[in-house]
């Protein structure tokens, strides 16, 4: 399908016009790409409650877990560039990590949530690096590995870090700024400069209204013992939506909930994806990765969300029998939702990329209304 600028932006921009009337927005843009180029960028409302300073079209904001979607991508380039199949496995890069039964856990299933690593049975904080990748190798997986799949909300950017650090001798934060955000002029960061400071976007918990869906999952979050509620506080700290606007947190390449940009610099990276991994003239990813992104490894009912979820090599995608779609109509979209309402992906198929952000969060982890109705209208 191609799309239709013009068109395009008559059905999007009164959508996008009532997440501010009717849906509580505060401050949101919109960025929708094809062919890697952009077609509609609509931005609005403000980046502070006080609604004194306006959003601007290059506004970044926090992503949240849409971050994992960049870090997976990171640690897949260095996969590729250092020839390694995802099918090997973790020990062979990450020594220590064979600690507790988990020698023959293989990258791929570390990627797609398999691993059983959702929750720490040592208290560790969130900021203290070290101290959680020590709990991670002595750390027994919580159901046998590749049997099963759980959202690994907190410690999956702590794993794909290090391996990244293990293999690539950097940090991730530094491997993206290295081989993408500079070379595609990404205005996105996981660990904010401080200088970045002024133009970032306030994040706002959400206001209490309704039960959020699925009530099952909502209601062991907030019950002691259950997986879903170990999973979201371990590693602890930062549980607080108003730590998460400090300069020093923001400054702290958390890569599991800890990305800041705007939402058209989340879009064209998606774009370079949904293009076959080529942007301007250059290749940075091979068919043989985005194949790893497109391919299904885990679908089913996620241990933790207690609903079905699926998930690519790091990436996520809509389960076989989704009751709503997130990416689109393709079965080959991908990518990666943040809670309170962002989430970007790629479109192959169509050629298409798609981001939304905002600061005013929702009661969900999941993408809502104010995103799936615009992306319902791109394919309509």
């Amino acid at each position: 399908m191609q799309l239709d600028p013009v068109k395009l932006r008559e059905r999007l921009e009164p959508l996008f016009g009532d997440n501010f009337e009717q849906f509580d927005e505060l401050g949101a843009a919109v960025s929708v790409w094809q062919e890697g180029e952009p077609i509609v960028d609509l931005y609005g409302g403000f980046r502070d409650a006080r609604r004194e300073k306006p959003w601007m079209p290059d506004t970044p904001v926090l992503v949240w877990s849409a971050t994992k979607g960049i870090g997976s991508a990171c640690l897949l380039h260095v996969l590729q560039e250092h020839q390694i199949d995802i099918h090997r496995r973790v020990a062979e890069f990450w020594p220590e990590f064979a600690q507790a039964d988990k020698e023959k856990i293989a990258l791929a299933q570390l990627l797609s949530h398999q691993a059983g690593l959702c929750a720490l049975d040592r208290r560790v904080d969130v900021l203290d690096y070290g101290a959680v990748i020590h709990a991670l190798e002595a750390q027994q997986p919580l159901w046998s590995p590749g049997t099963a799949h759980g959202y690994h909300a907190r410690t999956f950017g702590f794993l794909v870090d290090e391996l990244v650090r293990r293999i690539a001798g950097k940090t991730l934060s530094d491997y993206w700024q290295e081989n993408f955000a500079r070379p595609l002029s990404l205005d996105f960061w996981i660990g904010l400069p401080e200088k970045e400071n002024p133009r970032v976007a306030t994040m706002y918990a959400a206001k209490a209204g309704k039960s959020p869906e699925p009530k099952q999952f909502y209601a062991d979050l907030i019950t002691p013992g259950t997986l879903a509620r170990k999973t979201f506080i371990s590693p602890c700290g930062l549980h607080a939506i108003t730590e998460m606007n400090n300069v020093s947190v923001r400054a702290q390449p958390i890569v599991s909930f800890g990305g800041i940009g705007s939402a058209s610099s989340l879009a064209k990276f998606y774009a370079m994806l949904a293009n076959g991994g080529k942007s301007d003239g250059q290749t940075f990813f091979s068919g043989t990765t985005i194949k790893w992104m497109t391919t299904t490894l885990a679908d089913g009912i996620d241990l933790v969300f207690q609903i079905p979820t699926a998930f690519s090599a790091g990436l996520m995608k809509d389960p076989q029998n989704a009751a709503r779609r997130m990416f689109g109509p393709s079965q080959k979209s991908f990518g990666h939702p943040g809670a309170g309402g962002s989430y970007a992906f790629a479109d192959p198929e169509n050629k298409i990329a798609f981001a939304y952000v905002m600061n005013q969060m929702e009661q969900s982890l999941l993408p809502n209304e104010k995103s799936l109705r615009l992306v319902d209208a791109i394919y309509r």
